[in-house]
């Protein structure tokens, strides 16, 4: 690498990371402040608030590296187009196509940041931060019905009032029915516990079978049970699915789809994390025009407060887009790319205008 192409990659990687520790410091304190709010409920202490926060410092350095990415450059860029530096390196012979490719190059350095935070570090830290979050406020994972936690699988209903942040689930019922669709039994549990690799046990069951136009009634102290139900599938109600990491949400999508159920969302979802570390390649290429327009004094601020709000604009429309997307029904790749494929058409005609200039 080039000692001006180090220059300039050293000022945007500096300035963005800024950006990004300002960002992320605000957004705790933030967190901080909301938690305090349940300071003393159950056992949860000023250790676990800041615990709990810090936990969640990965997924919200993942959520804003492209925006700060974006006005990092745009101060970087700015900076140097005042000072004339840009300029200089241009009648040198610096073509647009070199400055871009080094721009490139930066974007792609944080969008695999970003891919390695939204992948491996983010869904696990998010994990821990819920279950800790649960155990210590003495809380149950939250049931989206009144009447428990629903399952499907295969031909089995699944009915759960309670699942603690440890796996185990409290007051279960299992109804299972035949390829004919009628009911053959219904089995109520007071707890189940897991045991690797696919089955759970459970205790205190009492089975009603329906056979021959009767009943019979059935107690048993403890029997093992096999289901495609696990504690992966459980940490889905606590863990939102823009958090999750591909290969989870791989794996409850194709739950879902064999259990016949909607998965619109999870498809979204895992669109969306698979495109979203190029948003960084999208933002310094939003960066790139201003690099080229010599600066006045002064305009610097507007160029950064523009950066702000530009990338706000960019994480509101990949929301909107998002859900637009599942309520629609439209197919996720049409959700997801269309808000990043729009503003790198807003980034080439602002590259073209600038070139003419």
């Amino acid at each position: 690498m080039k000692i001006y192409q180090r220059y300039i990659a050293r000022d945007i990687i500096s300035a963005s990371a800024l950006v990004l520790g300002a960002f992320v410091m605000l957004f705790a304190f933030f967190d901080f402040v909301q938690e305090l709010e349940d300071l003393g409920r159950g056992g949860y202490a000023l250790q676990h608030i800041v615990s709990y926060v810090a936990l969640l410092v990965p997924g919200r350095c993942y959520e804003l590296i492209p925006v700060s990415v974006l006005i990092g450059a745009l101060y970087a860029l700015a900076m140097l187009a005042r000072h004339s530096e840009i300029g200089v390196l241009r009648t040198s012979g610096l073509s647009t196509g070199s400055l871009a490719a080094l721009l490139l190059g930066v974007g792609t350095m944080f969008g695999l940041v970003a891919f390695v935070l939204g992948e491996y570090v983010a869904p696990a830290a998010e994990r821990y931060a819920q279950q800790l979050r649960l155990q210590a406020t003495s809380q149950i994972i939250g049931q989206e019905f009144r009447s428990g936690i629903w399952i499907k699988d295969d031909r089995t209903f699944i009915n759960v009032q309670a699942a603690l942040p440890d796996s185990r689930l409290l007051d279960v019922r299992i109804f299972d029915f035949d390829e004919r669709n009628i009911l053959t039994s219904i089995s109520l549990a007071e707890k189940a516990e897991f045991r690797p690799p696919d089955s759970w046990l459970l205790s205190k069951v009492v089975r009603t079978h329906f056979q021959n136009g009767g009943t019979r009634l059935e107690r048993l102290d403890e029997v093992s049970w096999r289901s495609a139900l696990n504690p992966d599938l459980l940490n889905v109600l606590i863990v939102q699915p823009e958090r999750m990491s591909v290969g989870r949400l791989i794996g409850y999508i194709d739950h879902l789809e064999e259990n016949r159920q909607d998965a619109r969302r999870f498809h979204v979802a895992l669109w969306k994390k698979l495109v979203y570390p190029f948003a960084c390649l999208v933002m310094v290429l939003l960066a790139l025009p201003f690099a080229l327009v010599h600066d006045r004094i002064g305009a610097t601020g507007l160029k950064v407060f523009g950066g702000v709000m530009t990338g706000i604009f960019f994480h509101t429309l990949n929301g909107l887009f998002s859900n637009l997307g599942v309520i629609n029904s439209w197919p996720p790749p049409v959700s997801v790319l269309t808000p990043s494929l729009a503003f790198t058409a807003i980034a080439g005609v602002l590259l073209w205008r600038a070139e003419r200039r």
